[in-house]
């Protein structure tokens, strides 16, 4: 063997198998160009392992060989997959019967020649063999390659997570994807040749000719259905995205895409779900409660039940709160709302508005029943239960609105509810209260107040005046409190009982503190050249004030910043302050007492009166209830408990002074009792920081 191609060549390759090495030769010789590669073998079986190894595009085989002749070559070419198609042409020397030739055919030859060879003859037979050869070797190429896009793209189509649909001219299905037949619970076979309009339940179809899917299709357009409904072959619905492109005009058919929306149909429903549910127990939240208020609202003009909402608030819950943790009051609020469901009906629309704020909207027959469900409420809510081990008794105002009378919109009910709620407070928690016009000017009233104080504070409208503290027994001035006032510009002075609950209620009493805080400090600076170092100035704080967990580092701030000594500025502390939260409020005393500044435990002798918080806690001074003075010395019980707290305080060091002293009998009584340092209109009234400075020491009794 000889003349093997090599790999990779483009040329054609023609196998010469002839027993006789000087025929092959001149055949070599004969068929060489540069575009043929001629390989020889010399006997049949050198022959068949050319072929296995080489990719031959033409035999030229002799046909008399020893050992095995060309008959058997080619008939084991034919029997081999990878020869069958390669002709042959068969060589000989003599001239063969028509039996041997007919052989020779049957064998898988294609042509006989016979030696000596013409070379006019043999040359444009070999290139028209080589020629056919290459074509079909092309043509299985391209059917391969055909095959394979074929499978790829059948491979697509079945794999794909979308549903893919063939769809005619006239809406009959022509293929579909096993991705929408799973989706649609039917055989790709019941699915095609029927019409898609069958299977379209959304958007709803009467006819094929004008279907905006159709009249894309024709425009030679993308048509797209984001919220389209398709029928199983159950008869379920499945929410899906449609796609639809033209194919090619020959095929005269579209291509839908359907996308199955189930999963983002789902999550949608769940997102607005959320967004109108309260997560931490389940009811309405503000928004939901507002839209399903409103649906109903809109239907009662065809209603003959009485609408009445219902806008309750916790009373106690603050106290859970700070006491038990956030934790705790989660769960006194959940268990709340399942007292409230278990109260109203399952059609009830029963709402959280925020914090402890609950709302509820009743379909009554009559709207005096709302007053049977409010006492119900209460009943079920006011019980005690037990929160981390502790007992804790819950309580719950309710404000009751009619519609239309008290407001021809939520927002209107809302607010005539809320005013009925707060006057259900004022009247001593735990009770409701229907909202009526002489509430709503009441309500009007104050937030005209509550607009004039937030005003105020931006004018700064405010000023300080100052009340002296004196020795009953030399008339020395133990000390100033700092009393706030207001000067409104078209009312005058407004009474500070009126504006000072209205300043902490709304919360607006921070807004003032630092500047409080200020001019206190820098006054008490001013008079450091005038009166004693150890003239003390007094400042009252609210609850919220006392509770601000910067109080202590602010006043240090102040104190360094105006040079003063702590012992200098005295706060005034409420018991309605400590009682809130003690462990809180203990720890806040403590770091007052670090930065030196002295205590007062104010208005003692009225409210809780706890001697417990004197021995627990440490008060550098105590001031008796104006109250409490004011019923001395005539009333006999008053006047015991007022002589065993100062004696009391005596035993504790601490300085009793006797607040709102008005008569001489007063102040006779409290020296003889042992409370030597008093302040009210006996001693001064509240004066101008400039009348202090040249205040002269009052009448001695």
């Amino acid at each position: 063997m000889d003349g093997a191609p090599q790999p990779g060549g483009a040329s054609s390759v023609l196998l010469v198998v002839d027993d006789y090495p000087e025929n092959l030769v001149s055949m070599r010789a004969l068929l060489q160009r540069e575009d043929w590669q001629v390989i020889t073998a010399t006997s049949g079986m050198e022959a068949l392992e050319l072929l296995l190894a080489h990719d031959v595009d033409l035999v030229l085989l002799d046909v008399r060989m020893p050992g095995m002749d060309g008959f058997e070559v080619a008939r084991l070419m034919r029997g081999s997959q990878r020869t069958r198609m390669t002709p042959i042409i068969f060589l000989t020397a003599t001239a063969q019967s028509p039996a041997a030739v007919l052989e020779g055919y049957a064998s898988g030859a294609i042509d006989y020649l016979f030696k000596p060879f013409d070379p006019h003859i043999l040359k444009p037979k070999v290139q028209a063999l080589l020629e056919h050869q290459r074509n079909r070797r092309a043509l299985q190429r391209l059917s391969h390659d055909l095959e394979l896009a074929r499978a790829f793209n059948a491979s697509v189509l079945d794999n794909a997570a979308e549903g893919i649909l063939v769809v005619g001219e006239a809406s009959v299905i022509e293929y579909a994807n096993p991705a929408i037949s799973r989706l649609l619970n039917a055989t790709m076979d019941e699915l095609q040749g029927e019409s898609f309009l069958s299977f379209l339940q959304k958007p709803h179809v009467p006819a094929w000719l004008g279907f905006p899917m159709y009249e894309a299709y024709r425009r030679g357009e993308t048509w797209r259905q984001h919220d389209a409904i398709l029928r199983t072959g159950r008869g379920q619905q499945v929410p899906v995205a449609l796609s639809c492109a033209p194919l090619p005009a020959e095929q005269k058919a579209m291509v839908v895409t359907v996308l199955d929306m189930s999963e983002v149909r789902h999550l949608h429903q769940q997102l607005e779900f959320q967004a109108v549910t309260d997560p931490l127990t389940g009811l309405l939240n503000r928004r939901g409660f507002h839209q399903a208020v409103e649906n109903t609202l809109l239907r009662s003009e065809r209603n003959e039940q009485a609408l009445v909402l219902l806008y309750l608030d916790l009373d106690g819950f603050k106290r859970v709160n700070d006491t038990l943790g956030h934790d705790a009051g989660d769960r006194v609020l959940r268990w709340v709302s399942e007292q409230m469901q278990a109260c109203l009906r399952s059609y009830d629309i029963l709402g959280r508005m925020g914090g402890d704020e609950f709302t509820a909207l009743l379909e009554l027959e009559f709207a005096e029943q709302a007053a049977k469900i409010a006492e119900k409420l209460i009943e079920r809510v006011s019980v005690c239960q037990q929160v981390d081990g502790l007992d804790v008794m819950l309580g719950v105002s309710i404000g009751i609105a009619t519609f239309p009378d008290c407001g021809s919109d939520l927002n209107g009910l809302l607010r005539a509810a809320d005013i009925a709620m707060y006057e259900a407070k004022r009247a001593g928690r735990q009770q409701y209260r229907y909202y009526d016009q002489e509430m709503n000017g009441r309500a009007r009233s104050r937030l005209m107040l509550e607009d004039s104080v937030r005003t105020a504070i931006q004018n700064k409208d405010f000023t300080l005046v100052y009340q002296p503290q004196v020795c009953a027994v030399d008339g020395r001035l133990r000390g100033v409190e700092a009393l706030l006032r207001w000067q409104h510009p078209s009312v005058g002075d407004v009474p500070p009982g009126l504006f000072l609950p209205l300043l902490e209620e709304a919360r607006l009493i921070s807004q003032l503190s630092a500047w409080i805080y200020q001019q206190v400090a820098a006054q008490r600076q001013a008079w450091q050249g005038i009166f004693d170092p150890e003239l003390v100035l007094s400042v009252s704080l609210s609850s919220s004030q006392f509770n601000m967990p910067n109080l202590a580092s602010q006043l240090q701030q102040i104190l360094e910043r105006y040079g003063l000594q702590g012992r200098q500025l005295e706060v005034e502390i409420g018991e309605n302050c400590l009682m809130s939260n003690l462990e809180e409020s203990t720890k806040q005393l403590q770091l007052l007492r670090r930065i030196g500044v002295r205590i007062a435990l104010d208005d003692f002798g009225s409210g809780h009166c706890s001697l417990a918080h004197l021995r627990d806690l440490q008060f550098d001074t105590l001031k008796l209830d104006p109250q409490l003075v004011a019923r001395l010395p005539g009333s006999t019980r008053d006047a015991a408990m007022a002589h065993s707290i100062i004696q009391l305080c005596g035993h504790f060091d601490v300085l009793v002074i006797a607040e709102g002293v008005q008569t001489l009998e007063q102040v006779q009584w409290l020296k003889a009792n042992g409370c030597t340092h008093i302040q009210g209109p006996w001693a001064a009234a509240p004066l101008m920081a400039e009348d202090i400075a040249g205040w002269s020491y009052p009448r001695l009794p």
